[in-house]
């Protein structure tokens, strides 16, 4: 049974983000994820939610953690974020659940806690993540 959040998923996917995709990666909390397939190779750009914390970006998972993208990026390593006009390359994906929100803005937590979307991926700016002993 595909449930509620996959439907708006596969909406999103084949209307909404072609229409204000271009559009939303230049607002303040938003951005676009440049990925590739991880079985087609094929180019992609996905818009998510995004913030920063230090040398990372945050961007929530409001479908959960089973997205083509977020597969792709996990698979890669790797991504491109387009955020506020700024190209960034974002290594060392981390998915992980986060029920408590503390570190998200407050309008931000409530809207996710509202949807009941916990799921995040935490992604450091390329050349500043930790380093590997």
């Amino acid at each position: 049974m595909v449930t509620v959040k996959r439907r708006l998923a596969r909406f999103n996917r084949l209307v909404a983000n072609r229409i204000i995709g271009q559009v939303i990666s230049r607002m303040p909390g938003f951005g676009a994820v440049y990925h590739r397939g991880r079985k087609s190779g094929r180019p992609y750009r996905t818009p998510v939610k995004v913030f920063r914390v230090g040398d990372k970006f945050i961007l929530s998972l409001p479908y959960g953690p089973d997205s083509d993208w977020v597969k792709n990026v996990v698979a890669a390593g790797e991504c491109e974020l387009l955020t506020r006009w700024r190209r960034v390359r974002l290594v060392e994906p981390k998915v992980y659940v986060d029920t408590v929100q503390a570190d998200l803005p407050r309008p931000l937590a409530a809207a996710l806690k509202k949807i009941k979307a916990y799921d995040f991926i935490e992604l450091h700016i390329a050349g500043t993540g930790p380093r590997r002993v």
